[in-house]
């Protein structure tokens, strides 16, 4: 069976533009230049899933029609990856459920406190979860249908995670992993992978960084996100290898479930 992973956004913690920022990055009228924040769009069958919900998801959801979401995928709970949960509210209210959401345990702990009022007994008028929470730190697992394996790395001091469903694997906000990442990778043919600059970084792999990552790996095809405006998509495009090229804001990757 065929899946399709769609890119909600590829921009950096701050989108592209940047707020007040008159670089020729942020001036550009390259819609390719144009990056919201990272998230992306799974659709495997009938169902329907969000890996990550930062503060761009509203606009993101209208642009591509998103009607239902069957669960989230939380990577971490940086506010550029989770600023637009409470806009899952429509979908618990449509759909008369609990939006299943699968996360480690630190990010768990980290939306009990940053969102106590998901977590009150009884009914609210706000957006509601189910929570299956990743206590191991990697493993393969059935998430609403969905054969899900797992990886967690860090980038500074939090703990982050990686997905992999079928050939697919979606690596964000890494910097520091372990050798065994490469045997959770083995077999991916289409990555999506981190890269916010040309120049080395505390928090994310460099350009340079993303491509031998992504050849150690062995994936046929990866796409990079969580990138900053310090990067134009033609210029980098030139620069890097055809299997390893920028993503942009609507790219759709199509990949095997298996």
């Amino acid at each position: 069976m065929g899946g399709q992973f769609v890119f909600l956004g590829t921009g950096a913690s701050a989108g592209v533009p940047l707020i007040g920022c008159q670089c020729a990055v942020c001036q550009s009228s390259l819609p390719y230049n144009n990056r919201l924040r990272s998230a992306g769009w799974l659709r495997v069958g009938e169902k329907s899933f969000l890996i990550d919900v930062g503060p761009d998801f509203r606009q993101q959801a209208l642009k591509h029609g998103i009607e239902r979401v069957d669960g989230l995928l939380l990577t971490h709970t940086h506010f550029d990856h989770i600023a637009g949960i409470d806009d899952l509210r429509i979908y618990s209210v449509r759909q008369e459920r609990a939006v299943p959401c699968l996360l480690s345990q630190e990010s768990y702990d980290e939306l009990a406190t940053r969102y106590h009022y998901f977590f009150k007994k009884g009914k609210n008028l706000t957006a509601q979860f189910s929570y299956q929470v990743m206590n191991d730190e990697a493993g393969v697992l059935g998430f609403e249908g969905l054969s899900v394996k797992y990886f967690h790395y860090k980038q500074g001091d939090m703990k982050v995670t990686g997905y992999r469903i079928g050939d697919f694997a979606y690596l964000t906000d890494i910097r520091d992993y372990g050798e065994t990442i490469f045997s959770f990778l083995q077999g991916v043919n289409c990555l999506v992978l981190s890269a916010l600059r040309e120049e080395p970084s505390h928090l994310h792999l460099s350009l340079d960084e993303a491509v031998a990552f992504a050849r150690k790996a062995g994936a046929r095809k990866t796409r990079l996100t969580h990138l900053s405006h310090f990067l134009d998509h033609e210029e980098i495009n030139q620069k890097l290898p055809p299997d390893v090229q920028a993503g942009y804001d609507g790219l759709t990757m199509e990949f095997e479930v298996l």
